[in-house]
C-alpha cells in the first residue's frame, strides 16, 4: 500500500519517464535476447566452417613444415633417415603372406599323403640272386659294365 499511494503522488511526467523506461529497458532486453540468439546460432555455424578451415590450415601448414624440414635438410646435405615404420610393416606383411603360403603347401602336402594309400606302392627287391639287372657294381659282370 505504501507504494501505490508513493507512485500516486509523483508527477505525471515522472511517470511517463518511468514507463518509457521500463519499455526501453524491455526493449534492450528483448533485443539482446534476439540478438543473443542469432549470435548463437551463427556461431555455431561460423564455428563449423572455422574448424573446416582451421583443419585445411593446419594440414597444408604441416606440409609446408615438412617440405621445408626436407629442402633444408637437402641444403645441409643430410641424407633423409631409413622409412623404418614401412620396412617394418613390409617386414610383418612379408612375413604374414610366407607364412599362409607354408600353411597351405602343407595343407595340400598332407592331403595328398592322405589321398594315396600303402597298397599303390609297389616295393621291388633289386638285390635278388635272380634279378636280371643288378645295381651292385662288383657283382655285376663284365658284360654289364
Amino acid at each position: 500500500m505504501f507504494g501505490s499511494n508513493l507512485l500516486d503522488r509523483r508527477k505525471k511526467t515522472e511517470r511517463i519517464a518511468d514507463q518509457a523506461w521500463q519499455q526501453l529497458v524491455s526493449a534492450v532486453n528483448s533485443a539482446g535476447d534476439s540478438l543473443r540468439d542469432t549470435a548463437r546460432s551463427t556461431g555455431r555455424g561460423t564455428s563449423h566452417l572455422a574448424d573446416e578451415a582451421g583443419d585445411r590450415v593446419g594440414a597444408a601448414a604441416d606440409e609446408a613444415w615438412h617440405r621445408a624440414t626436407r629442402a633444408f635438410d637437402a641444403l645441409a646435405g643430410r641424407r633423409p633417415g631409413l622409412p623404418w615404420a614401412w620396412l617394418v610393416g613390409a617386414a610383418v606383411v612379408g612375413a604374414a603372406i610366407g607364412w599362409a603360403a607354408g600353411s597351405a603347401a602343407r595343407a595340400v602336402a598332407d592331403r595328398d599323403t592322405d589321398l594315396r594309400r600303402v597298397d599303390d606302392i609297389e616295393f621291388v627287391d633289386v638285390d635278388r640272386p635272380d634279378a636280371p639287372v643288378s645295381l651292385d657294381v662288383d657283382r655285376a659282370g663284365p658284360s654289364e659294365r
